[in-house]
């Protein structure tokens, strides 16, 4: 188990504010240990073992917290001294209107809360209705290949070459790293796989039509990084005798995308500063799922390292549009804060290729850092534009 030193450092300086602290991400991508990441550095800083309390509500041991009124009664007979107490409530949706309870704990008592939950109950869009505001969530990812070369410990540049290899087909969900070859890889997957999409999607949504659903998820992971238009995947449901509604597209495309199973990048304009829409670009948070969804099928490798590089600048805390030009586009205009960064990604640099992927950059007068990043070996900057090995911009702090 590695140290998520990223988030620990987002997390760090609320530890001991009475914002409530919400912990949410894909199902499965390290929330739970996390937490118990969090409870150990506070032990260190000197809390003490009964200041803390951790219920994780899928554990037996907590079957008979049914309901707020069973959680708050629990909670107030554990707090007996007036110092502060820090909470974590892990899977929070099983417990009945636990936002009542939670709310009741902030207001009345000195304690630190941190919460996390499955994706079918406890989703970003709804915590300021549950919470009223007074939050902080964040988004955890599954593993970068940063963390993945940390995990399996390998420094070597051929031993990395074919890590990012196997991160590139098989993605970065924790647990998969336990598992020793690629049918065993590929059979916790799909179970994931289903399991997200039963628990998070079906039973939330209450959907009826699964054969329609699997169908627009595989469309949708096998062509990432790409813009998504209804008309086509209309077009294609007739070509099979469907007719699809594009609202009902829409629909499960953002239940997918509160799942957490995807992500939508809006478009930029960067003449006139607002973001455009009607059409986006979606990025699977994990190319693992789409591996076992789009098995057997042809994917370009440059739509697979662009979805790589997108998933890496949001586990940087980065805030990710596409960037929008009247004749062009900039895949990626990332900020973090002050910070403004400008990518696009290919696969390799041929010549025409070059001049079309630094071309564009011309168009942009400001001086932000920008970047081509692609698997050629040999450095390719030119003109105050910095080219990157992928590889060698995934190892590095940005």
């Amino acid at each position: 188990m590695i140290k998520r030193e990223k988030y620990l450092s987002l997390i760090r300086p609320f530890y001991e504010l009475d914002l409530i602290k919400v912990i949410i991400g894909l199902r499965r991508s390290g929330k739970s240990v996390l937490l118990k990441q969090i409870i150990d550095e506070l032990k260190e800083s000197g809390v003490k073992d009964d200041e803390i309390i951790y219920l994780n509500f899928e554990y037996q041991d907590y079957d008979f917290i049914k309901n707020n009124k069973d959680l708050h009664k629990y909670i107030k007979d554990k707090i007996v001294t007036e110092k502060q107490y820090f909470l974590f409530f892990d899977e929070i949706q099983e417990v009945e209107n636990w936002e009542k309870a939670i709310n009741s704990f902030k207001a009345s008592l000195n304690v630190s809360i941190f919460i996390t939950g499955s994706n079918s109950h406890l989703l970003s869009g709804e915590l300021a209705t549950y919470l009223s505001g007074r939050y902080v969530s964040f988004n955890i990812m599954p593993f970068s290949f940063k963390e993945v070369c940390e995990i399996k410990k390998i420094n070597q540049k051929e031993e990395i070459e074919d890590a990012f290899e196997d991160y590139l087909n098989w993605g970065g969900m924790p647990q998969r790293f336990i598992f020793k070859n690629e049918a065993q890889t590929r059979i916790y997957l799909s179970d994931l796989y289903d399991s997200i999409v039963v628990k998070d999607i079906i039973k939330r949504f209450n959907i009826q039509d699964v054969e329609l659903l699997n169908k627009i998820v595989k469309y949708i992971v096998t062509t990432p990084s790409q813009y998504f238009l209804p008309k086509s995947l209309s077009n294609y449901f007739k070509s099979e005798n469907r007719n699809v509604s594009k609202e009902t597209l829409y629909n499960y495309l953002e239940y997918m995308e509160r799942a957490f199973i995807i992500n939508k990048a809006e478009r930029y304009d960067l003449r006139g500063k607002r973001i455009l829409t009607g059409k986006y670009k979606y990025y699977l948070t994990d190319l693992g799922l789409g591996k076992v969804m789009s098995y057997n099928s042809k994917t370009e490798k440059g739509a697979y390292l662009e979805n790589i590089i997108y998933n890496d600048l949001i586990s940087r805390g980065y805030d990710v549009v596409v960037g929008n030009l009247e004749k062009g586009e900039i895949d990626f205009f990332a900020t973090y804060f002050e910070k403004k960064i400008y990518i696009q990604v290919t696969y390799l640099l041929s010549d025409d290729i070059v001049d079309r992927e630094f071309g564009v950059f011309k168009k942009i007068e400001d001086n932000h850092p920008k970047y081509v990043l692609s698997l050629d070996k040999y450095d390719l900057s030119q003109d105050g534009i910095i080219h990157k090995n992928i590889i060698d911009w995934l190892l590095e702090e940005i």
